[in-house]
């Protein structure tokens, strides 16, 4: 008995030694090599792991810009301009700085602008409701309503407006990484500069739809009518399939065009109110008096 255990017992650490020793040789055969400056690189970023890169995450960034010869065209738009400084600096390499960016929705279909025309009762869900049907209003270009985008948003930077069923942006939450473009299946969400006190100007809507089909569906809607093109200075503004679009490198934020639009569907943000152009009263004409002749 005593010695069928013994048997045992070395027959067992004699496997157990034989598998250390072919596991050890294995990993020794196909160690793979990892550049010590690809975990420093990954200190450096700042851990959100969002995609917006263009890489999966962090770890693959930070390979990427240590494997890379030109990281000119890399950013991290989380981390922004400073993240990557730091990142050339511990890499001897040359890095573009961009302007920072946020997102912007365009679309202001709320409740009161744009009536419901049907009920949906599937998912709520923007990516299935978009394959399902146009939408619960006529307007089958706007917001879905079903926050997919706000689900997105790993920095709590989004929430939908519950008297208008639109998302709305928090600007100093944005870090840029454009998950929430990414989920909207209706494309209304755009990354634009964000300017210093963050002035905008843009075109909130996206209807491609004739003028008045367009205005129809939705007051606010663009309906083609090309003034904002005539208006603007820097020729920013341009028109396709019945729709404008400002280019936002293009325009110097002189807002001419938004009081030309004549359904308001260029979005201003931040902006002081406009001054009232003081009208000056006309001069009072001076009144003759004529005195009656009598006859002597």
């Amino acid at each position: 008995m005593t010695e069928s255990i013994l048997n045992s017992v070395l027959l067992l650490s004699s496997l157990g030694t034989t598998s250390a020793i072919v596991l050890f040789v294995v990993s020794k055969k196909f160690h793979v090599y990892e550049n010590p400056l690809i975990g420093d690189i990954e200190e450096i970023l700042p851990a959100a792991n969002c995609g917006g890169c263009g890489s999966p995450g962090c770890k693959a960034f930070a390979e990427k810009l240590v494997n890379s010869e030109d990281i000119s065209e890399l950013f991290c738009p989380v981390g922004g301009n400073e993240v990557m400084k730091l990142v050339a600096e511990k890499l001897g390499k040359e890095v573009a700085e961009k302007d920072p960016t946020v997102a912007v929705v365009r679309c202001q279909g709320s409740c009161e602008v744009r009536p419901k025309t049907t009920e949906y009762q599937g998912p709520k869900s923007c990516a299935i409701s978009s394959l399902i049907y146009s939408g619960e209003t006529d307007c089958q270009y706007g917001c879905l309503g079903d926050g997919d985008c706000v689900a997105a948003c790993q920095f709590d930077a989004m929430y939908m407006d519950e008297t208008t069923g639109l998302p709305v942006v928090i600007t100093d939450k944005c870090t840029s990484c454009g998950a929430c473009v990414d989920a909207c299946p209706r494309d209304i969400i755009e990354m634009r500069p964000k300017h210093k006190r963050d002035l905008k100007v843009f075109i909130g809507c996206l209807n491609e739809d004739k003028g008045g089909i367009a205005k129809k569906a939705c007051s606010v809607a663009c309906i083609g009518c090309s003034k904002c093109v005539d208006a603007c200075p820097k020729d920013a503004i341009t028109m396709n399939n019945n729709l404008a679009y400002i280019d936002p490198v293009l325009c110097t934020l002189c807002r001419k065009c938004v009081p030309v639009c004549p359904t308001n569907s260029i979005i201003e943000t931040n902006f002081p109110p406009r001054k009232e152009k003081k009208v000056e009263a006309a001069p009072a004409a001076k009144v003759e008096s004529i005195t009656p002749r009598t006859n002597a």
